[in-house]
């Protein structure tokens, strides 16, 4: 099989899936208002940071007993 019919092969496939997909003809999402989006009184969660510093102390403390466990 020639180059230029291996291309076509593969051309024709993808170029109908391709309209196949374009043809949907289906509504488009609603849009959501930038105000329910950005709101001022939305709930934060809680600072993780002070668990991960405990940790981050830990493995520091850790990594300390193994460096003076080496001679």
């Amino acid at each position: 099989m020639t180059r230029s019919r291996l291309c076509l092969a593969l051309l024709l496939p993808l170029s109908g899936a391709v309209l196949a997909g374009c043809g949907g003809g289906g509504d488009y999402p609603a849009l959501v208002p930038m105000q329910d989006i950005l709101q001022d009184d939305a709930q934060v969660d809680p600072d993780p940071a002070p668990e991960l510093q405990a940790r981050a102390a830990a493995l520091g403390a850790r990594a300390d007993a193994l460096r003076r466990a080496e001679p």
